[in-house]
């Protein structure tokens, strides 16, 4: 019985892909006519204080007097 059942099955399979390849059409790949944009919207900011504070820390320490 599971013998039927596997041919039938690789049956509908071969059939099923004997019909879509009749009715597939063409297919065409193509660059576009306008260039690709992928915008990436990062989050900097975290890094760049950290870097402004240490900075920071280090001037007054360089120049108490100043301040």
């Amino acid at each position: 019985m599971a013998r039927r059942g596997h041919a039938r099955a690789g049956a509908s399979l071969a059939l099923g892909a004997l019909l879509s390849a009749g009715l597939g059409g063409c297919i065409n790949i193509a660059a576009p006519d306008e260039p690709i944009v992928i915008e990436l919207n990062v989050n900097i900011r975290q890094e760049v204080i950290y870097r402004l504070a240490e900075d920071a820390a280090n001037t007054i320490e360089e120049n108490a007097d100043i301040f």
